[in-house]
Formats: C-alpha cells, sequence, structure tokens
C-alpha cells in the first residue's frame, strides 16, 4: 500500500499546527506547568515575570508589618514550614516563599492566606 504524498504534507501540516497551538495554550495560561506543579510536586507559583514582582523592599515592609501572621503560618508545623523573601531570581524584585513538608502543611498555610496574594505580595508554595 502505497501512501501519497499529499497525505502526508497534509498529516505533517496538520501535526505542526496542533503543536504550535499547545505552545501557544500553554504560554498563555501555564496549563500543563500548574498541573504538573500542583499534581506531581504539590507545589503552588504565581508564573509572573520579574517586571511584575514588588521591589524587594516592599516584600520586606509586608513580611514586618504581618509578623503574626508570618508566626501563625511557621507554627502550622514548627521546623517543618517556612517563609523566606526570595529575590534570588529578580535582583531587586521579591515575592514570598512558603515552605512545607506535608500537603495538610499546605492546606492550612493556604487557609491562613485565603487568597491569591500575602497581603498584596505574590508568595510561591513549594513542598520540601
Amino acid at each position: 500500500m502505497k501512501i501519497s504524498t499529499s497525505f502526508v504534507s497534509t498529516a505533517l501540516t496538520l501535526t505542526l499546527i496542533l503543536y504550535v497551538g499547545v505552545w501557544i495554550f500553554e504560554a498563555q495560561t501555564k496549563f500543563f506547568r500548574r498541573a504538573y506543579d500542583e499534581i506531581a510536586l504539590d507545589n503552588r507559583n504565581h508564573y509572573l515575570s520579574c517586571e511584575q514582582l514588588p521591589s524587594e523592599a516592599e516584600v520586606g515592609r509586608v513580611v514586618e508589618a504581618h509578623q503574626a501572621d508570618i508566626q501563625k503560618i511557621e507554627q502550622v508545623n514548627p521546623g517543618f514550614v517556612g517563609v523566606e523573601i526570595d529575590a534570588s531570581t529578580c535582583p531587586g524584585k521579591a515575592d514570598i516563599l512558603f515552605w512545607y513538608g506535608t500537603h495538610q502543611d499546605r492546606l492550612l498555610i493556604e487557609d491562613i492566606i485565603s487568597g491569591d496574594a500575602f497581603y498584596g505580595v505574590p508568595y510561591r508554595l513549594q513542598n520540601r
């Protein structure tokens, strides 16, 4: 059985269009990255660019102003839950990293924060 070259050409074109569509969809929504972070790693990321992050000084002020909430989060599971200001990726810009040991810790942290930002500062959750 001989496959025509027009069929192969059409199949390759459709495959390329599908790949480009999936790539655009992922670039705009981070759907697959979010799914991997959530399901496989039990992490949460904000996926913001450096330009979208607040200054490191502003993040420091928010953390300092809300020490009671920070301590409440750290007390979820002392020694296995922590809070860091992360400015390692974007010089002069920062976010907050909450790390934890179990999924139950994460759920409790999310209940305390109860939103997509910690007093206006983007945060990430990382299962360690």
